[in-house]
């Protein structure tokens, strides 16, 4: 039964910071001192105490804190049939301060999900949440264009999509309708996809410089809720898909800014997804007039921002809540996290203690707001 109630009343986007004995292990594998089996120990034993302490703290839902990836999204990506990490001299966007270690993908064949190590870390995540609902988080179908074929100022197709690129949009689907079906074959009730696109299409000044090389990013919007919806074809009922949507989260910085009014209409009234997870926790997010578009989705709140360390005031929360029922009924409403507190292994600068008091405050905001939390 719970999973027909995600997303939750009170829920997190699905990364944490790691704990220091993962990052040492990590430099230790990545300096020749350690293989593979050891680090995967370390990593295991990292995963149990995490999944512990989501359900201390009272989570519905709990997931690996993406503690065996670098990034949020190239991880993944990377294991696709047809897709190849490359190196690059600089991320493909530019955060506002810190910047990560510069990695990029290409589209060299087909897309295609295959026999990807994601299944094995769910498996293992099954292996150990007990009683718990697993949630699984992916990066979305766009972000494989949005990196190879729109940030990629020089990109070039292979002859499979030169003459054609309503077949590259096609066969992305098709390799994600795979990944959903696999995933609840090994038992994933809850898949999230992790999706920048939108926060950056929210952005007029990167909207205006995509334009300007002569991209139509209105009709990309419509072609990406297109290739998602093709995709969640493959959805059981019984699953749930949500996605969420950020602006950028790396040392606790960002790359874009602006509400939620360009991609509105296109996206929250047509994309088949169960629930969005939003970021709220800023201006740069603008307000919640945009929601008005939401169809019967449930809508995630990240008003509690995972950047920085200091607590939100929990009634300032619930008055923001009680604002964006002026658009969406309190009963598709729910509370979380603006982002994940680690999109990359790096982490954002807080301590895991002010990382959980996060989760603490979301919890006990959310119980007081909803009777079913």
């Amino acid at each position: 039964m719970a999973s027909t109630h995600a997303p939750f009343r009170y829920d997190v986007v699905g990364s944490f910071l790691r704990p220091d004995v993962l990052k040492q292990a990590r430099a230790d594998h990545k300096a020749g001192l350690i293989d593979d089996a050891a680090l995967e120990v370390v990593t295991d034993e990292a995963i149990r105490d995490l999944v512990a302490k989501q359900k201390a703290h009272g989570l519905r839902a709990v997931t690996d804190g993406e503690f065996r990836r670098r990034y949020w999204h190239l991880d993944f990506l990377a294991e696709l049939g047809g897709v190849q990490e490359v190196t690059a001299e600089h991320w493909s966007v530019h955060f506002q301060g810190h910047q990560p270690k510069a990695a990029t993908v290409v589209i060299a064949d087909k897309p295609s999900f295959g026999e990807h190590p994601f299944l094995a870390h769910f498996d293992f995540m099954k292996s150990v949440a007990g009683d718990a609902l697993v949630k699984q988080t992916i990066p979305s179908p766009s972000m494989l264009h949005l990196i190879c074929c729109v940030r990629e100022e020089n990109y070039q197709p292979i002859e499979r999509y030169a003459a054609d690129e309503d077949l590259l949009y096609h066969d992305i689907a098709e390799a994600y309708a795979d990944a959903i079906r696999k995933f609840y074959d090994h038992g994933c009730r809850y898949l999230q996809l992790d999706d920048t696109s939108w926060g950056e299409f929210c952005d007029a000044q990167k909207r205006a410089a995509y334009e300007a090389r002569g991209l139509d990013i209105a009709k990309i919007q419509r072609k990406y809720v297109e290739m998602i919806n093709e995709a969640l074809e493959a959805k059981p009922a019984d699953m749930v898909v949500t996605m969420h949507i950020c602006r950028g989260n790396f040392r606790s910085t960002w790359f874009s800014s602006g509400g939620y009014d360009p991609v509105a209409k296109t996206l929250f009234e047509n994309c088949k997804v169960d629930g969005f997870f939003l970021e709220y926790d800023s201006d740069r997010a603008g307000d919640f007039e945009p929601l008005a578009h939401i169809a019967n989705q449930r809508v995630v709140l990240g008003l509690v921002t995972s950047k920085e360390p200091g607590l939100e005031d929990a009634d300032a929360l619930r008055a923001r809540i009680k604002e964006a029922e002026r658009y969406v009924p309190l009963d598709q409403l729910c509370l979380s996290p603006q982002c994940g507190f680690a999109s990359t292994e790096e982490g954002n600068i807080l301590t895991e203690a002010e990382q959980w008091a996060k989760v603490d405050l979301i919890r006990e905001v959310a119980e007081s707001v909803w009777q079913d939390a």
